[in-house]
């Protein structure tokens, strides 16, 4: 059986702290994981089943963000984007981070794939 995994992204461009970057990591991945849940429910099954592998990566700007979405959308890749409320380091609706899948692995690594460890 294929490997599935899910991939977040991380603006490194915003300075957040580390528990910010990991509170939108968290947000990014439920939120990706439950648009996967509804629309391909088997390949979300296996991915929890499986150790719900992840890779949290980092991105440098928004550009870079929006460039990878044009990407995502071509493969038919579901994806979530997080934008902040604004509670604490960041204006309110500053996007921050990406969730996509969990998806086949060596579809989302064809995009993602040259991108560093957060």
């Amino acid at each position: 059986m294929e490997e599935y995994k899910q991939v977040i992204l991380i603006r490194t461009d915003l300075k957040m702290g580390v528990g910010k970057k990991c509170a939108q990591s968290c947000h990014a991945s439920v939120s990706a994981s439950d648009l996967v849940r509804i629309q391909d429910k088997s390949a979300w099954k296996y991915w929890k089943n499986t150790g719900q592998k992840k890779v949290v990566l980092k991105i440098q700007s928004m550009d870079q963000l929006k460039d990878l979405i044009v990407k995502f959308e071509s493969k038919k890749l579901p994806y979530f984007v997080v934008n902040d409320a604004g509670l604490t380091q960041l204006t309110p609706g500053t996007t921050t981070a990406i969730g996509i899948g969990p998806v086949l692995s060596t579809e989302i690594d064809k995009i993602t794939g040259d991108l560093k460890l957060l």
